[in-house]
């Protein structure tokens, strides 16, 4: 049986070619994205915990009950430095500073621009950096930048380089550039290194350290050591050794490679499933075809479990075949992915191929090929082989079961309606009830559209005769002939659709919720935020009150709270120009109230805790500070719209209880509204801060919908691996038919219709094949996008379904495409039929 099955496979390899070809493109997905996933993950934790071997024992301070860490002074690092096995005491400073280039753009990603101080110990060198070129700052207007940074903005000893934090901007001259770990520069951020004394003003508060690095002398115990230096810790301060730091920087790092893989994995799957039905659909034509020769065997004595047994090795070295090269081209695609979206400044990191992934995607190609081939080797077993031998060739029947036609109705209006309960009365379960209703309703369809394939080219082909008489009538009697092959082909193709189209339309109505959102909230000019998402204090918005007939408001936040035992964050404002800055919809009460020192507080926070408009709370802080408030006005809000605060409060009333609020944006309105000079004269007012952004509302529109857009092509190049997958079983189809198909093809040539009407018969099959899989996903992906769309609309204000009709239409544009180019090689062999071969066959 095993000889058996391998001459079978050579024999047939032409045919088998599209299947081995589907699951190495499933295999190389799931073991790149595996194999990927570890290499990143390897490569980030061995970035993250570069560094901490030096590192014997790292003190720190505990954050404040506002989030900030108090700091450790500098008598506890001479303390530290003095105990027994400490071979030296490193302060260290850290915090947000950005570097500007020669142009005034921030260098690098914002969000990991940081700075700190040059440690010095008794030789003048600090452990943590290696100068490649100068040296460590040795005055106050002087800083050095690490090596990546330095080159990105051109800059040699001795320039001056603009530095911006989040208490202003200066300029600096440049004394060296460093190499440094992973202890303290991230991947594709920048470092500016300090002295002491600037690096505490600038990025603390002066005389203050936020950690503090211990180093041992040779045999030192390093647990012994943390004890001996918690001994010696003030309140608030704890220690860790290095290797429990690294640990802890090292599953943080995992983490987020983690995510990345499991996406990646996760529409594998998806790759691997829309190739089920092309290797199913090859086994039913290819059992089909061969039904004299299996009736034959079984004839001279091969028992039905044998003929089975031969055809699912057959299967299982397809499957094995492909699986073996999908491993290599996925450990191509690994590297590849490696090349394109390392940062700039890491070096290329090793592959990682491991036993598991190697096992993993071994398993899965072969074991799909044979589950996939299951149903149609058993199928087959069922006819008798007096049957199969009587006719020259035994098709599979043209209509459906009545059995997998009621199953298959079943579960398509079970999902349906358990879709539609989850949209509109499943309150919190609402997205569980949606998926599992999505999941039915989907196999439903799949197994239902050989039904709906009769009909839905019933319906095209009074188009497609008029445009072309006798190639679309062909076309449309080819389609319909086996209406389970044309289920299952448009099945693939369904499945890619209706995930494109679903993600389609719930990003074009957060994309249109975020629009609206800013448009209706913010009637401020300009919105002034840090780069990278830092926190500003209140004194970064103090140069504003120097421009002329502007008003201004820092947002700045306080936490810590709990009004009437109910856990709350305050936002400050200033009463007398938040109304021209912010556009609040007040439902009960008066803005005004603010200026009387009461509070406003958002409908849904004062739904939850069942609050109302005159109403005394009682407060208290996490530092034990007490008093009360009044609430003067109730508004609506959403609590996905970070400009419009769950309650907010005068500045006067936050700087009562928190002398340094975190500032999240300052609103600024200018005398005469948006402009050229307007915005000119905020930066010019601000210092130009290269750590600070100036956004108009059509920078923050541009923001919002930069990033869906992004994260919409990520998947959209995702799904185009299904997307081919779905082609190629248009392609195996056509071509299985056309060899099918060789004496009828033949005697309509020797009738009169010639290559290029073959060739537009052919097309046309691929196009009704392509547009049955495209509406149908289409359809099912805006009925999803529409569920989950008005579970969004329950909780988030002025969220709509938008349904890009431009987008459906270009994803629907994109397979029919698809399926035409499909085409291309089927059509080609269907028009080369030699016209007395295949009508003497």
């Amino acid at each position: 049986m095993f000889r058996t099955a391998l001459r079978n496979v050579f024999a047939h390899k032409a045919r088998l070619l599209m299947t081995a070809f589907a699951v190495m493109l499933g295999v190389t997905f799931i073991s790149g994205s595996l194999v990927y996933g570890d290499s990143t993950s390897q490569a980030a934790t061995t970035k993250a915990t570069d560094g901490y071997q030096r590192i014997a024992v790292n003190v720190s301070a505990d954050a404040s009950p506002g989030g900030r860490s108090a700091g450790l002074g500098a008598r506890t690092v001479t303390a530290l430095a003095k105990l027994p096995g400490v071979a030296a005491a490193s302060g260290r400073v850290n915090g947000f500073a950005a570097v500007a280039d020669r142009d005034g753009k921030v260098i690098g990603n914002g969000t990991s621009s940081q700075g700190g101080n040059f440690a010095p110990a008794a030789d003048g060198k600090d452990p943590a950096y290696r100068f490649a070129q100068g040296s460590g700052p040795t005055g106050n207007d002087t800083i050095a930048l690490d090596e990546t940074t330095a080159a990105k903005g051109g800059y040699r000893i001795g320039d001056t380089v603009r530095v911006g934090t989040n208490k202003g901007a200066a300029s600096y001259t440049l004394s060296g550039v460093f190499r440094t770990d992973g202890t303290k520069l991230s991947s594709g951020g920048s470092l500016t290194l300090f002295t002491n004394a600037t690096a505490q003003r600038l990025l603390l508060e002066p005389g203050r350290f936020q950690d503090i690095e211990l180093t041992a002398t040779p045999d030192t115990d390093v647990n012994q050591l943390v004890s001996r230096v918690e001994s010696e810790l003030p309140k608030g301060a704890s220690a860790v050794t290095g290797a429990q730091l690294a640990r802890i920087k090292a599953n943080l790092a995992a983490s987020h490679s983690d995510t990345m893989s499991q996406i990646l994995v996760g529409f594998a799957a998806v790759a691997l499933f829309v190739a089920t039905f092309l290797i199913s659909n090859t086994f039913t034509m290819l059992v089909a075809r061969r039904t004299r020769e299996l009736a034959l065997m079984r004839a001279v004595g091969a028992t039905r479990k044998q003929v089975r047994r031969i055809l699912l090795t057959e299967s299982l070295f397809v499957g094995a075949i492909a699986s073996v090269a999908g491993v290599a081209a996925g450990t191509a695609v690994a590297a590849l992915l490696q090349t394109l979206f390392a940062p700039a400044d890491s070096t290329a990191a090793p592959l990682v191929l491991t036993p598991t992934t190697v096992i993993i995607s071994l398993l899965v190609g072969t074991l799909l090929p044979m589950v996939a081939a299951w149903l149609p080797i058993r199928r087959a077993m069922t006819i008798p082989p007096v049957a199969a031998l009587s006719a020259a060739e035994h098709t599979a029947p043209a209509r459906t079961s009545s059995l997998r036609t009621g199953i298959s109705a079943a579960l398509l209006l079970t999902g349906t309606a358990a879709v539609v309960y989850g949209a509109l009365t499943a309150g919190r379960d609402a997205r569980t009830v949606i998926a599992l209703g999505a999941a039915l309703a989907l196999t439903g369809t799949i197994g239902f559209i050989p039904l709906l394939s009769r009909p839905f080219v019933a319906l095209l082909q009074p188009l497609l005769t008029r445009l072309a008489p006798v190639h679309g009538d062909l076309a449309t009697r080819n389609t319909v002939r086996d209406p389970r092959r044309t289920g299952a082909t448009a099945a693939a193709l369904a499945i890619a659709l209706t995930l494109a189209s679903g993600l389609s339309v719930l990003g074009a109505s957060a994309a249109q919720y975020l629009d609206r959102a800013t448009t209706h909230a913010l009637s401020a000019d300009y919105v002034v935020k840090s780069e990278g998402g830092q926190r500003m204090t209140s004194a970064t918005a103090a140069p504003l009150k120097k421009l002329p007939g502007a008003a201004y408001s820092p947002l700045n936040q306080s936490t810590g709270y709990r009004l009437a035992g109910s856990s709350s964050v305050l936002t400050g404002v200033d009463p007398a120009t938040i109304g021209r800055l912010l556009r609040y919809d007040v439902i009960e009460g008066s803005l005004d109230s603010l200026a009387k020192g009461q509070i406003a507080v958002a409908d849904f926070k004062a739904k939850e805790a069942g609050w109302h408009v005159g109403q005394k709370l009682p407060l208290q802080r996490q530092d034990d500070q007490r008093g009360s408030v009044t609430i003067g006005a109730i508004y609506q809000a959403d609590q996905q719209n970070d400009l419009i605060p769950s309650i907010t409060a005068p500045d006067s009333l936050v700087a009562r209880y928190d002398s340094t609020p975190s500032t999240a944006a300052i609103l600024v309105a200018t005398d005469g509204g948006p402009s050229r000079d307007a915005l000119a004269g905020v930066t010019r007012a601000l210092g130009d801060n290269p750590a600070l952004s100036v956004l108009d509302q059509e920078d923050i529109r541009t923001q919002d919908s930069r990033g869906i857009s992004e994260q919409l092509n990520v998947f959209y190049a995702l799904l185009s691996m299904a997307l081919a997958i779905a082609a190629l079983g248009i392609a195996n189809t056509l071509a299985m038919s056309v060899l099918e198909r060789r004496r009828e093809i033949g005697t309509l040539r020797a009738l009169g219709l010639d290559r290029a009407g073959v060739t537009r018969m052919i097309r046309l099959e691929a196009l009704l094949l392509g547009a049955l899989g495209a509406t149908l996903g289409t359809s099912m992906g805006a009925f999803l996008g529409w569920a989950l769309s008005r579970t969004l609309q329950e909780s988030v204000v002025g969220y709509e379904l938008v349904l890009p009709w431009g987008r459906l239409a270009l994803g629907m544009l994109i397979a029919l495409a698809g399926a035409l180019l499909a085409s291309l090689w089927p059509a080609r062999r269907a028009a080369r039929v030699d016209i007395s071969a295949a009508t003497t066959a």
